[in-house]
């Protein structure tokens, strides 16, 4: 999202929470703000910043802050702040002002920041910043539980007043509403196991391969450069397009998808550029097509690999010109929009065998995003998405109360996942649904038992030697694979048995027992 349009969309937010008001009276607008909502793919960090900049503003700040807690380590992070010398803040919860209101989930007004027995100045130290006055609430999910802090530092005239905290109350209520539309709320769980970790919503990973992926969407998102998204079937293309759309300077304008594979050959030129009146039998009047319908915004050319290359010339011009002509047109028409296309084929072999025009291939590859497969992802992906999907459908199918138990999540890890991230969301979304009891079992995973192919190099992410074969070979006992998983999570804990047995769900006691019985 760029600067101006995340902007637009946290004046929007503020407009409606902060509106003015009497103390005796509601704020206005807080229902019609539930039915706002993030675009899929937006980067999170963007608008949060921008509601914190609008916010500032509006209550006379000098600073604001918005911290997230961090479950897993008991710690609040900064993602989005007004400190340009820091990247980011770690407290742990009850630290400072910020983790005391984490902490006990009470809002406070420090009129005088250095004589409050809970401010704690080693940010200031670290900022060179001075911090005078203060206002901190907590923000809540629906459940009452604290998934964060709202912060605005030293305000311009006067003192935070019960005025000024009402306000920011009201905000965290609409930031926490906000959270909870994004694929964040599964993370901000108190019972996360695993660490924070975000970039786009809706794409879940923290692998060094994913950043790598995030790092270049951000980067082309920002141009109109053409983008070539590759990888295999189920990879995630598709949602790292709608990244690159989302977060441009194009979001807002239409994102019109072309599946290149699904269209008869003969089909496709017409459905892209439309056709004029008497062009063929059954053209009763003129026709517009999917580049017009994309005008001023983003054509997504799913799996471009598929076009016949009787079409791939007309695309050329497409790219290089920005003209196209309607089937039995005569007059050239010009837009304006952005190309990303996405493919899982190998487009350096299809041109080599005369089957993809090697100019047009140039021209597509101007930026290149390559989405790894589930498999070369790491362990740590994996959980992720486990947690995620299973979250995700237990809410959306109204199983709340239903776990994964140990055994079937060594069974995840164990499959090959040649489907990749669709393959494993099919699969667990079928297991809530079917599941007959109070957990998930191995048995109730629709996944087909594969042997990972030898030619595969092994997940990146690091783990031991000792465990690793227990995630490669075929089918094994459930009671193999629970206990090289435990052996895997030890490994991935450095041996902290603590560490693990909160990763894992289990207590230590338990966690013991189980490695006493290997």
């Amino acid at each position: 999202m760029t600067g101006a349009a995340a902007q637009e969309y946290a004046a929007a937010v503020m407009a409606r929470v902060l509106a003015p008001t009497h103390d005796s009276e509601a704020i206005p607008g807080l229902q019609a703000l539930a039915h706002l909502r993030l675009d899929e793919h937006v980067d999170l960090d963007e608008v949060l910043q921008r509601i914190v900049d609008e916010v500032v503003r509006r209550l006379g700040a000098d600073r604001g802050t918005l911290y997230l807690v961090d479950h897993a380590r008991g710690e609040l992070v900064s993602h989005v702040a007004h400190l340009p010398e820091l990247a980011e803040i770690r407290l742990r919860v009850g630290e400072g002002v910020a983790g005391w209101v984490a902490q006990t989930g009470e809002s406070v007004i420090v009129p005088d920041s250095p004589d409050d027995a809970r401010f704690d100045p080693r940010i200031d130290t670290l900022t060179g910043y001075s911090t005078d006055t203060m206002l901190a609430v907590p923000i809540r999910r629906a459940d009452a539980a604290v998934i964060g802090v709202m912060q605005v530092l030293n305000k311009a005239i006067g003192l935070f007043n019960s005025a000024d905290r009402d306000r920011l109350q009201a905000l965290a209520a609409e930031i926490a509403g906000i959270l909870d539309r994004t694929s964040l709320r599964s993370q901000l769980r108190p019972s996360a196991a695993r660490p924070l970790e975000f970039r786009f919503n809706h794409i879940v990973g923290e692998s060094t391969a994913m950043r790598v992926v995030f790092d270049r969407t951000a980067r082309a998102a920002r141009t109109d450069a053409t983008v070539l998204v590759r990888g295999e079937s189920g990879s995630g293309k598709e949602a790292i397009a709608r990244a690159v759309h989302t977060n441009s300077p194009r979001r807002g304008r239409p994102f019109i998808k072309v599946d290149c594979a699904a269209l008869p050959a003969q089909l496709i030129e017409n459905e892209l550029f439309g056709h004029e009146r008497g062009a063929f039998t059954g053209a009763d009047q003129a026709a517009d097509g999917m580049v017009h319908a994309a005008d001023t915004g983003t054509l997504f050319l799913d799996e471009v690999g598929e076009l016949p290359l009787s079409v791939q010339g007309t695309l050329l011009r497409l790219l290089q010109d920005r003209a196209y002509m309607r089937v039995g047109g005569t007059q050239p028409r010009t837009v304006d929009l952005r190309f990303v296309c996405a493919t899982h084929r190998d487009l350096e072999a299809e041109v080599a065998a005369g089957r993809f025009r090697q100019d047009l291939y140039y021209r597509l590859r101007v930026v290149q995003i390559v989405v790894p497969p589930l498999r070369e992802r790491g362990p740590a992906d994996l959980d992720r998405l486990i947690d995620h999907f299973v979250y995700e459908f237990t809410r959306t199918h109204q199983r709340p109360g239903l776990d994964l138990s140990l055994a079937a999540r060594a069974a995840l890890h164990a499959h090959h996942w040649p489907g990749n991230v669709r393959e494993l969301e099919n699969c667990i979304e079928s297991a809530v649904v079917l599941a007959a009891g109070r957990s998930i079992e191995p048995q109730g995973l629709s996944i087909i038992e594969s042997q990972r192919p030898a030619s595969t190099p092994p997940a990146s992410a690091p783990h031991s030697s000792a465990t690793s074969d227990a995630f490669t070979s075929g089918i094994r006992s459930l009671k193999d694979l629970e206990k090289a998983y435990v052996a895997h999570v030890l490994a991935q804990c450095r041996g902290n048995r603590s560490e693990a047995a909160r990763v894992l769900g289990i207590g230590r006691n338990t966690l013991l027992r189980k490695i006493k019985d290997e």
